[in-house]
C-alpha cells in the first residue's frame, strides 16, 4: 500500500469530470539509466537498460492507475529552453546525456506512442511546461491532475483536486501537503526558489537567503512581489539577520525577478494536435512488435506490453 504524506484528493463529480494523469519521463528514464545493470542491449549492440526499466515502470504505473487520459511529457529543449535565451547559464551546470543515453529516449518516446499514449515534447519548452500547460488547459475542462514525479518545482502546479504522486516511493499528496515538505504553499513554489536558488538547475536566487528564511519572508509577505515592495519591512521583522537579509534583497532584487521567471512553470507552452482530454489511444502492433524486436525485450516484458497495450500476444512473438 502507498505511503501517503497527505490524505490523496478525492476527484468528486462536481468537481472533475475525469483525471488527467501526467508523467515526467525523464525522471524515470534517468533513474533505470543509473540503477538498471547495464545487460542489456540491442540489435546493434547499443544499451538498453534504460529502456527496459522505464517500460517496467510504465507497465506498473499503467496496471494500478490504468488512466483513460494520460500524457508523458520528455525534455527535448536539453539547451534550447526559452530560459537559456533569459539566463544562458540555465543548467549550465549540466554534462550533456550520452549518445547511449539520447538513444534511449527515442526509444522510450517510441514506445509510449505504440502503446497509444499521448506523448509531450517541444524544443523550446521543458516536460515541467508542457505538464504545466496541460493541468491548466485540462483544468478549464474540468478535469484534476495527478502529476507523476517527485520533482519539487511541479508542487506549484497543484490546485484543490490536483495531486502530485512520487511513485518510485509510493508517495500522493494535494496541495494542502505541500507546506509539510517544502515548508510554503503550492502557489509559492516558484517565488521560493526564486530566493533561495536552485543548484540543480544552476538558477542563483538570492545570495545567503536560505529555505528558512525564504519560508519565513513569504509566510509573512505572501509573495515576492509584495516582498519586494515592502522591503523596507524586513529589518523589523523577528528574524535573525533581518537587516542584512533585507539588504541582500535590495541589492539583488533584479536577481530575484529574473530567477522567478526561471522557476515559473509556464501554462502556455503549445501541445500541438494531441486531444485535449489526452485520451488512451490504441496501440500500434507493427510499431510494438518491431520495438520488442529490436529492443531484445525478453517474453515476460513482451507479453506484458502486448496485454497492456489490448493486443494478443502468441507464443511466438516472444522469440
Amino acid at each position: 500500500m502507498d505511503a501517503v504524506v497527505s490524505a490523496p484528493v478525492a476527484p468528486s463529480a462536481t468537481a472533475a469530470s475525469g483525471t488527467l494523469y501526467l508523467v515526467d519521463a525523464s525522471m524515470y528514464v534517468f533513474r533505470a539509466w543509473h540503477s538498471m545493470p547495464n545487460e542489456f542491449h540491442d540489435n546493434d549492440g547499443w544499451p538498453t537498460n534504460a529502456v527496459h526499466g522505464f517500460a517496467r515502470f510504465l507497465l506498473e504505473l499503467l496496471d494500478r492507475a490504468r488512466p483513460q487520459h494520460i500524457a508523458i511529457a520528455f525534455d527535448e529543449a536539453l539547451d534550447s529552453c526559452f530560459r537559456n535565451a533569459i539566463y544562458p547559464a540555465y543548467k549550465a551546470n549540466r554534462e550533456s546525456a550520452p549518445e547511449e543515453l539520447r538513444r534511449q529516449f527515442v526509444h522510450c518516446r517510441t514506445l509510449c506512442a505504440a502503446l497509444g499514449l499521448a506523448v509531450l515534447a517541444h524544443g523550446e519548452y521543458e516536460a515541467d511546461d508542457l505538464i504545466g500547460s496541460a493541468v491548466a488547459a485540462s483544468r478549464a475542462h474540468g478535469f484534476r491532475s495527478v502529476i507523476v514525479s517527485a520533482d519539487k518545482d511541479l508542487s506549484q502546479l497543484l490546485g484543490d483536486h490536483d495531486e502530485q504522486w512520487d511513485f518510485a516511493k509510493g508517495q500522493r499528496w494535494g496541495a494542502a501537503g505541500v507546506p509539510e515538505r517544502h515548508g510554503v504553499l503550492a502557489h509559492q513554489i516558484a517565488d521560493y526558489l526564486a530566493l533561495t536558488g536552485d543548484a540543480v538547475d544552476n538558477i542563483p536566487g538570492v545570495p545567503g537567503i536560505g529555505s528558512k528564511t525564504a519560508a519565513a519572508l513569504l509566510g509573512h509577505f505572501g509573495s515576492l512581489d509584495a516582498l519586494l515592495e515592502r522591503v523596507e519591512e524586513v529589518p523589523f521583522l523577528r528574524l535573525r539577520g533581518a537587516a542584512s537579509t533585507a539588504a541582500k534583497l535590495r541589492l539583488h532584487r533584479e536577481q530575484a525577478l529574473l530567477c522567478r521567471q526561471l522557476t515559473t512553470i509556464a501554462l502556455d507552452a503549445p501541445l500541438g494536435e494531441t486531444s485535449l482530454h489526452f485520451t488512451r489511444g490504441s496501440a500500434d502492433a507493427a510499431i510494438l512488435g518491431s520495438l520488442c524486436d529490436s529492443l531484445r525485450f525478453g517474453p515476460m516484458t513482451r507479453r506484458r506490453l502486448y496485454q497492456s497495450a489490448g493486443l494478443d500476444f502468441a507464443p511466438s512473438q516472444a522469440s
